[in-house]
């Protein structure tokens, strides 16, 4: 059993996504009298499970879940494969890998979706735990999932760290326990702290990440 483990976020974490659920999410909500640009939804959408936007901004509409299951078919449609993950991502997975500790996604997308991008930036096989928010009882900003991760993987909180990007996933991972690290891919340092971030990275080639680990490892940071 690993003494330690890594969680990852998916979308805008392991890769930089984004770009194309913003398309998708204008040229669903346009024809419906909403506007999505990058503001809208990094305030509304970001992080947050597909059916809680759409019982929000969409109350009429009957299915929620219908309109989710259409948008992500959408999404993977789009995913371009190969896809860049994020730089280092690949380096630290391996890096995890040679010393033992558990690996574990942790994410609000759906797992065709989540299977679809482990897939693009080639790293399908290097998670043992892969926790999807729709499948829990409460997804995030609930810290069940990362919970339900650290349960899977034998790991006690104190123990991980989780790397996020979205409020909602900050949120989630640092209610969790884990040491929650922020990813600069669409919101600034202030930001990412403000919502539960300890401390935040721009990549997993930051030199701030070797501090980081080293809470793991038992080296003290410099």
């Amino acid at each position: 059993m690993p003494d330690a483990a890594l969680l990852f976020d998916l979308d805008g974490t392991l890769l930089n996504s984004d770009p194309i659920h913003i398309a998708v999410f204008r040229e669903m909500m346009e024809p419906r009298g909403i506007t999505i640009d990058e503001a809208f939804y990094a305030r509304h959408v970001h992080g947050r499970l597909n059916v809680d936007f759409f019982a929000e901004f969409l109350p009429d509409e009957p299915d929620p879940q219908a309109l989710s299951e259409a948008k992500e078919a959408a999404f993977r449609d789009r995913l371009p494969r190969p896809y860049p993950a994020m730089p280092g991502a690949a380096a630290l997975v391996n890096r995890a890998r040679d010393r033992g500790w558990g690996l574990a996604v942790v994410t609000n997308a759906m797992r065709p979706n989540a299977e679809a991008m482990l897939s693009a930036i080639g790293l399908d096989d290097a998670f043992e735990t892969i926790v999807i928010g729709e499948e829990c009882a409460r997804g995030k900003p609930d810290p069940l999932p990362y919970r339900t991760a650290m349960d899977a993987l034998g790991v006690a909180p104190n123990r991980c760290v989780a790397f996020e990007d979205s409020p909602a996933g900050l949120r989630a991972a640092r209610r969790s326990g884990a040491y929650t690290v922020g990813i600069r891919s669409s919101l600034p340092d202030a930001r990412l702290h403000e919502a539960g971030a300890h401390i935040s990275i721009t990549d997993f080639t930051d030199t701030a990440l070797e501090s980081i680990l080293d809470r793991l490892t038992g080296v003290p940071a410099p």
